[in-house]
């Protein structure tokens, strides 16, 4: 499976440009579409097995016969959603300012449209509106949640916690977060009564990013509203809105991955008769799935405040 960076130099490599171009802007625009890995899938759902239980296995005599056991899989669905909408730019716009307007609102529109999807990743829920996907909030249950604390209204990040968040993953390769919780990272880091290893490395765009014991922190930060997709307003289990979350993911085979119905759509539908606007279509056919179960997992009660080991 490819991100969509590496997809987007397939497209520029086979000439077209225009789509690599969008590609890149969706990736530059979201963190969490940058790492994802693209799964590429005919119709709109996909169909995959569950391990649920292990088969039994043992040592036998000799002249003895094995007992014969199966091991349980689940059926599992996830379906894609059609993410996008319409722009229209005005005529007299572009004959009075230039074709380049109606290209910085398609680049706006892309925007957009990349972190919706990112809220949706995260935060989407099929229970409210049904022509989205399930976010991974949704999907984490039983071990996948961990509790950084058990107090009414959660307590600073522990350390220690997020060590065991890491732990319960397979293959770890990412942690989301909000800007804020990164910055308690570094603050841990700073202290020399709690720790913590911070490194730093590049992205595809030269940008710097931290790790946290070489896991890259994958920076959550605001939806198509400007409003925080991972906010400091989380409920802690009995207490006050006052926590937020981390998410540990797992981008190897078989883990957490976008699904798509070929590649994000711009399509120039030219001057609308209704009126004397140029109207452009942004599409994606987009979903999220979560193949192996610890593939993700989630450390919730975590305070905006001074952390502990």
């Amino acid at each position: 499976m490819l991100t969509l960076i590496e997809a987007s130099k397939l497209s520029a490599n086979a000439g077209d440009l225009y789509t690599a171009t969008i590609m890149e802007l969706y990736a530059k625009n979201s963190e969490p579409l940058r790492v994802l890995p693209l799964k590429n899938i005919p119709g709109n759902t996909y169909k995959f097995n569950r391990e649920d239980e292990l088969p039994d296995v043992d040592f036998r005599g000799v002249n003895e016969a094995w007992d014969e056991s199966t091991g349980e899989v689940g059926t599992m669905v996830d379906t894609l959603a059609i993410g996008g909408g319409d722009l229209d730019v005005d005529k007299f716009i572009t004959a009075t300012e230039g074709m380049g307007t109606r290209a910085a609102q398609i680049q706006m529109k892309v925007k957009a449209l990349s972190l919706y999807i990112t809220k949706t990743i995260i935060k989407g829920d099929v229970a409210s509106n049904k022509r989205s996907f399930n976010g991974l909030q949704v999907r984490m249950t039983g071990d996948q949640i961990i509790k950084n604390s058990t107090a009414a209204s959660g307590a600073g990040l522990s350390l220690k916690k997020l060590d065991e968040l890491i732990d319960q993953v397979d293959e770890p390769t990412h942690l989301f977060m909000n800007k804020g919780m990164r910055r308690i990272l570094t603050e841990a880091a700073r202290l020399y009564t709690v720790g913590g290893y911070i490194t730093y490395t590049k992205d595809e765009f030269g940008r710097r990013v931290t790790q946290y014991n070489d896991l890259p922190i994958i920076i959550v930060d605001k939806d198509n509203k400007n409003m925080d997709i991972l906010p400091w307003t989380e409920a802690a289990d009995s207490g006050s809105s006052v926590c937020a979350s981390i998410y540990c993911i797992s981008t190897s085979a078989n883990g957490v991955a976008l699904l798509q119905n070929g590649d994000m759509q711009v399509t120039d539908l030219g001057e609308i008769d209704a009126e004397p606007k140029y109207r452009t279509r942004v599409e994606w056919y987009v979903g999220l799935t979560v193949q192996r179960e610890l593939s993700a997992a989630r450390l919730k009660n975590i305070q905006n405040t001074t952390p502990v080991s």
